[in-house]
């Protein structure tokens, strides 16, 4: 186990705030004298099935305590997940099933052993918070969670206050959603909770909570939001600017090789272990190509989801195709029965869009090509024979069309 100093310097990497610093030291000090690891707390609610590169902010954060000997409970939070998190909406948000939340969890549990260690009792603890909030005699508990915070506090936040000038509802059970994070955390004994700038409201509300029971506060600590693909807003699935951890490795390069010089940096730095400023200073001497900085993060982040094998190959695809205009190996086959089919159902046909209005969109500006010919009509028939033909959507995709 490392020093008081070393955790330290590891933890802090890439945070946004320690609140209270002071107080982490004191309890990093405190565990390495004892021997006895902190409990770490992070909590994902499951309202999307898929995880991406801007929650392995958060995961690696989770790993870096596991490297230095604490244990993560891993909390999913399948009864908050049914209420919605008002951090960073404008307006209410939509309510999901019982079972929508239970399907989605599944894939979480699925998905987080490629970053954290979950098969050691001593650094890994899965919980699921519907545990203490589903139970016969909670309205005990809720009239006594209530009366410990007042609803002016939760008023304060900053979400809230705009809706408010805006004349816009707030639901009952937002304003109850920091209160059942908080709870969480009393019922976990948290000494710590990792979040999300976004979370720290909800953060604090807990550390309040804990006190108000007579317990130690949890020290708390935010990480950045990850900026998706175009650079400016929040990697998310609904605006299609994410990388998920389960695409193959030829999607994950081609999209880390896509992004611009200023956001690869902040990737290097919130998704790899790489000495930051070193790598900014040999960039600023030139000393490193950026090209050749972006197809290492590209191996380096990849590496972490795939085998070093289908990496190396799909960095060597990535820049056959665009260093020297080939189309790559292996692309997939799409087999039509028709002899022709309009370019906009064939485009629908391949799977490699996510939407018809998506594939209209990308046909009507160009982005869609037949054998190197593009192809602008939505309604434009292609004949398909006996000889294979090339699809090309966008930059990246590509698909074989084969007539069955």
């Amino acid at each position: 186990m490392q020093n008081l100093n070393e955790q330290f310097d590891i933890i802090r990497r890439g945070t946004v705030e320690i609140i209270q610093e002071d107080e982490l030291r004191k309890k990093l000090q405190s565990s390495l004298k004892n021997k006895k690891p902190l409990i770490v707390k992070a909590g994902f609610d499951p309202t999307v099935p898929d995880i991406h590169l801007g929650h392995t902010v958060l995961l690696r954060k989770l790993r870096h305590f596991q490297d230095c000997g604490h244990k993560v409970v891993f909390l999913i939070g399948d009864a908050t997940a049914l209420v919605g998190d008002p951090s960073g909406r404008s307006k209410t948000r939509k309510t999901l099933t019982w079972d929508e939340v239970q399907k989605n969890a599944k894939t979480y549990v699925e998905q987080i052993s490629s970053i954290l260690i979950t098969n050691d009792a001593k650094l890994f603890e899965l919980k699921r918070n519907r545990k203490w909030f589903d139970v016969p005699n909670f309205f005990d508990s809720f009239i006594e969670l209530s009366q410990r915070y007042t609803i002016a506090r939760l008023l304060e936040r900053d979400d809230f206050q705009i809706r408010l000038k805006n004349n816009k509802p707030i639901s009952f059970l937002e304003l109850f959603y920091p209160l059942m994070q908080g709870y969480d955390s009393v019922i976990l004994k948290a000494d710590i909770e990792i979040g999300g700038t976004d979370q720290k409201f909800n953060m604090l509300v807990g550390r309040n909570l804990q006190q108000a029971y007579g317990m130690g506060p949890q020290t708390v600590i935010t990480v950045p939001i990850l900026e998706g693909l175009d650079g400016v807003n929040k990697m998310s699935k609904s605006l299609n600017n994410y990388i998920g951890i389960n695409e193959s490795a030829e999607q994950m390069v081609g999209k880390i090789m896509s992004v611009s010089d200023e956001l690869m940096l902040k990737y290097y730095e919130l998704l790899t272990d790489v000495s930051f400023e070193n790598l900014k200073q040999d960039l600023k001497n030139e000393k490193l190509h950026p090209k050749s900085a972006k197809e290492n993060l590209a191996k380096l982040v990849t590496e972490q989801y795939h085998d070093k094998r289908k990496v190396k190959e799909a960095i060597l695809n990535f820049n056959k195709v665009f260093s020297h205009g080939k189309i790559p190996e292996n692309i997939p086959a799409c087999t039509v029965s028709a002899d022709s089919i309009s370019i906009l159902d064939l485009v629908k046909k391949t799977n490699l869009v996510e939407s018809s209005s998506q594939a209209k969109r990308l046909i009507e500006q160009g982005a869609v090509s037949v054998e190197g010919k593009p192809v602008k009509q939505p309604g434009h028939l292609i004949k398909v024979g006996k000889k294979p033909i090339v699809l090309k959507i966008g930059k990246r995709r590509f698909a074989k069309i084969i007539k069955k």
